[in-house]
């Protein structure tokens, strides 16, 4: 594609969903600039050069080392071969080692492909085998799982994949075709090691490549520029007024959407500093946020509730903090207005996105505090909300539909995957998300399910999220997931998997029926099952797994009928 300029000599070319007139207006208004990754931290040292970074509990950089780190090491990777354009897939637990593998991979223009940790033969195997990845970096051994073992069996299975490179190796692991990461920081002078690299890439070229983190299907890789990251790395910077006197607490992980966008990207645009924390724990959190002068997070509502869970006041000091962003799953509105009488000072804001345009709505600190109980958030600068129905038309305020996006941030499309990525879009250029939500008269969105959340029992449409924001603030209830289960009459109705608060048992559906009655809403939008669970099953990125809730009432239901003698 030819690369627009702010000299405005060379040809716009589309590419992706954005038009000519599309790119032009973001570089004009600044959601898009000209330069990549690396670029952007080399601009940061002559201000910030001995300023630390990221910290992780055992490893501390600045931007100098950071930089200096990510150039030897892309030396030492460009000698192994790999080339602009290779995806080389990480898999790094939070680890400030990160930053490092991602500048260097910025500087030889090969495209990151970020894989979380808890994956395992099949998933990595799959991101691996999908994009072609010519490289996988990762731990030696985390979370009682070897790595290297997987990576080594990998390199036998796939023939893409060509090196496997191993980082915090113990004494005594046996790396056999497996590089040691420390080994590729190729001494030598700088300078000399620039010019051995040569030219990079441009910062409308492929960036990274997240994989979504879907249940029903395989996941798809989202393809991103470094300038759909930095548009919406620049939009969290403007809407929450992050500074260079910033610290984010990032326990979210590093190699997914979130944490890579907020515990990476936003800190970096502005100078500030970051503290990774790689195996979540809320006291030890609680610790981290008061020693590291952390001042605001990006996380799913679960560790903000976990870390409600473990306060103790004079012992924890959250005074420092003054947002924490909930994202990743809908918000329960008692979390929301419990924090807050919790932590005082503290402001609990509401965030919706989704990898592939990353954030899609987002309330400021300047809304009203009801907002964030309410709704989801608000459209960021330069980029468009619309809630549409299923042929892409614009539904009335208030009304459920698809929550669709346009703006600058959005991913040029899933890789290798055109069909896919042209049906996401309406016919004048939104991209749905498969979200179910509505939009209020101010413009802010509260998301009520997925599509395929909506429970149909007897021909009305039941919201899920509606019935789970009453039964969270049932005394008894400290998490719920209201699914649908096959019904032979009625097609679909409720069930409600309960996890109770610790001193209580789980509610009875009479005792539940009862509450919502109280609420006041229909009775046929009432759970007509519950199940009992200790925890509801997550997937990676913090989202309630509803897929494997709907397929173990349907299994349960299933069993019950065959004990039953019924066909």
């Amino acid at each position: 594609m030819t690369q627009f300029t702010a000299t405005g000599t060379t040809t716009i070319e589309p590419f992706g969903p954005y038009s000519a007139d599309d790119i032009g207006t973001y570089y004009e208004a600044g959601d898009w600039q000209e330069r990549v990754l690396y670029q952007l931290l080399a601009d940061r040292l002559p201000e910030y050069g001995d300023k630390v970074f990221v910290t992780d509990g055992d490893l501390s950089l600045t931007y100098a080392e950071m930089y200096e780190r990510g150039v030897r090491l892309a030396a030492g990777l460009r000698r192994l071969g790999i080339q602009r354009g290779d995806r080389v897939a990480v898999q790094l637990p939070n680890w400030a080692e990160f930053t490092v593998v991602t500048v260097a991979l910025s500087r030889l223009g090969a495209i990151l492909l970020p894989i979380m940790p808890i994956f395992r033969h099949d998933e990595v195997g799959f991101n691996l085998r999908n994009s072609s990845a010519k490289a996988i970096i990762g731990p030696d051994f985390f979370h009682k799982f070897s790595h290297r073992e997987l990576y080594l069996e990998l390199l036998d299975e796939i023939e893409t994949l060509e090196h496997a490179v191993i980082l915090r190796p113990a004494e005594d692991s046996d790396l056999g075709a497996a590089l040691d990461y420390s080994s590729l920081l190729v001494d030598g002078d700088l300078d000399a090691l620039e010019d051995e690299l040569g030219a990079g890439v441009g910062p409308d070229d492929a960036f990274v490549i997240v994989y979504t983190s879907g249940t029903t299907s395989r996941p798809k890789g989202c393809i991103h520029t470094f300038n759909t990251y930095y548009a919406g790395s620049k939009a969290l910077v403007d809407r929450l007024h992050v500074t260079e006197d910033d610290v984010f607490f990032n326990p979210s992980p590093v190699s997914h959407t979130t944490g890579l966008v907020t515990g990476f990207m936003v800190p970096l645009l502005v100078g500030g500093g970051t503290h990774f924390m790689a195996t979540w724990d809320p006291s030890s959190g609680l610790d981290r946020i008061r020693d590291n002068h952390c001042t605001m997070t990006v996380t799913s509502t679960t560790f903000l509730a976990t870390v409600m869970q473990t306060y103790e006041p004079g012992v924890h000091d959250m005074s420092g903090m003054k947002y924490w962003i909930c994202a990743g799953s809908p918000i329960p509105g008692a979390i929301v207005q419990g924090a807050r009488t919790m932590f005082g000072s503290l402001s609990v804001l509401s965030l919706y996105g989704r990898s592939e345009n990353l954030t899609t709505a987002l309330c400021a600190p300047e809304d009203a505090p009801e907002k964030s109980v309410l709704s989801d958030g608000r459209a960021l600068p330069d980029a468009e909300i619309r809630v549409v129905d299923s042929a892409g038309s614009e539904v009335a305020r208030g009304e459920d539909g698809d929550v669709a996006y346009r703006g600058p941030s959005h991913m040029v499309g899933y890789y290798e995957n055109p069909a896919q990525t042209e049906a996401l879009f309406t016919p004048d250029g939104f991209s749905r998300s498969g979200d179910l939500g509505h939009m209020d008269a101010d413009g802010f969105v509260r998301i009520t399910g997925r599509i395929k959340d909506i429970i149909i029992r007897g021909g009305i449409n039941i919201g899920s999220r509606e019935v789970e924001d009453l039964l969270i603030t049932h005394d008894a209830v400290r998490d719920v997931a209201v699914v649908a289960m096959p019904d032979p009459r009625l097609g679909e109705r409720a069930c409600a998997f309960v996890v109770a608060e610790p001193g209580h048992e789980v509610p009875t559906l009479a005792e539940l029926g009862e509450f919502l009655k109280s609420k006041k809403i229909a009775v046929q939008k009432h759970p007509e099952r519950i199940e009992a669970v200790d925890a509801l099953p997550m997937t990676p990125t913090g989202k309630v797994s509803k897929q494997l809730l709907r397929e173990r009432i349907a299994a349960i239901l299933q069993q019950e009928r065959a004990d039953a003698g019924v066909s």
